[in-house]
């Protein structure tokens, strides 16, 4: 099945970059794109950057950053736009897109279905090409029965023990809405209201003894190695590369995974443009966003993808259809407008 997929998932990805009404590639074109560094971009660069220099003969240059919104400001507002794609989180692109500081994505123009992929509804300035996933992770030789629910982070008489959780209050006050009764789709709805704000707090006092909060999701599955945790909140990759490069006897739990998406965005004035939305294009390709899974557990977001991934990597994925069932899907719209009211309400929370 794998075979099969895969050429006509070439043919599509080539066929959408093929398509765009752009002047033919030439040794002079290149293409500079940003993103954030380490093995995420090892693994975009063996998925993305090279075969798509390779399919049309644009050179990719490389850079890297930290989400520095400031960098991209200078750039637009001097006139002197160096990077022509950037890789950004959700609440970024959403900012840079009300700014008018990035490209309000043609559609047309880069001859893809938007309908196809998830997420793209939520972005104006962005084509949405991976999702990564906020999830509950466990060792089992502790934790032999496993844990079911985001429920079982609140149930410190069946589960005792210490939980890790991120020093941050997205994610964790969502999390205890669902856990204290809140149904997925109302969970923004009731956080956008004072009761629901205290209702969440609330929950999370159930708790508050029993947490370690860290400042990096690098540290969850060292502290759960080191048995100084019975259960933590990190991103499913980094729970599978310790599976598989570390030997750890480490789970999963699925329910209520908070995807994350990364999103490709056009700085304004970029002077290699029709270059930029080639890129978009092959990115956005079945095929290419299967074999970004070869390389690191992150979901596809073009649907048409899916079919084309190894069944073995598909159960690692947050966008597995086994892992669907129960899938918040974080508003970066909500925390752009609430994010500094809830964190100074965090903040005080946690120095009581």
């Amino acid at each position: 099945m794998k075979v099969f997929f895969k050429a006509a998932g070439a043919v599509t990805g080539l066929a959408a970059v093929a398509l765009m009404p752009v002047r033919p590639a030439s040794a002079a074109d290149q293409v500079t794109i940003t993103s954030y560094g380490g093995a995420y971009q090892t693994s975009l660069r063996k998925a993305f950057f090279e075969p798509f220099a390779k399919a049309t003969g644009i050179k990719v240059t490389e850079d890297e950053f930290n989400g520095e919104i400031a960098k991209i400001h200078a750039m637009v507002e001097s006139k002197t736009v160096s990077w022509d794609v950037v890789d950004v989180s959700p609440a970024l692109v959403t900012q840079l897109c009300a700014e008018g500081t990035v490209e309000t994505i043609d559609w047309n123009k880069l001859g893809l279905d938007r309908t196809k992929f998830m997420g793209a509804d939520k972005f104006d300035c962005g084509l949405p090409h991976v999702i990564s996933a906020q999830v509950i992770a466990y060792d089992r030789d502790k934790l032999p029965s496993g844990l079911k629910t985001i429920a079982d982070l609140f149930d410190t008489q069946k589960f005792p023990g210490k939980r890790g959780l991120l020093k941050q209050p997205w994610g964790n006050l969502e999390w205890a809405l669902i856990a204290d009764g809140v149904a997925i789709k109302d969970v923004y709805r009731v956080l956008d209201t004072p009761e629901g704000v205290d209702r969440a707090f609330r929950k999370l006092d159930t708790i508050k003894k029993d947490v370690v909060w860290f400042q990096s999701n690098a540290q969850a599955p060292q502290l759960l190695a080191d048995g100084q945790l019975v259960m933590t909140s990190t991103y499913n990759g980094r729970i599978y590369d310790a599976v598989k490069n570390s030997g750890k006897h480490f789970e999963i739990m699925w329910d209520a995974q908070q995807w994350e998406w990364g999103v490709w965005t056009i700085p304004k004035g970029s002077p290699r443009l029709d270059a930029a939305y080639k890129f978009l294009a092959f990115a956005g390709s079945p095929q290419a966003q299967a074999d970004l899974t070869h390389y690191i557990p992150y979901g596809p977001t073009n649907k048409d993808a899916t079919a084309l991934v190894d069944s073995a990597m598909l159960s690692h994925l947050p966008t597995a259809p086994d892992h669907m069932g129960n899938v918040l899907q974080r508003d970066a719209t909500f925390w752009g407008e609430k994010g500094d009211e809830l964190r100074q309400r965090f903040t005080a929370w946690l120095a009581k």
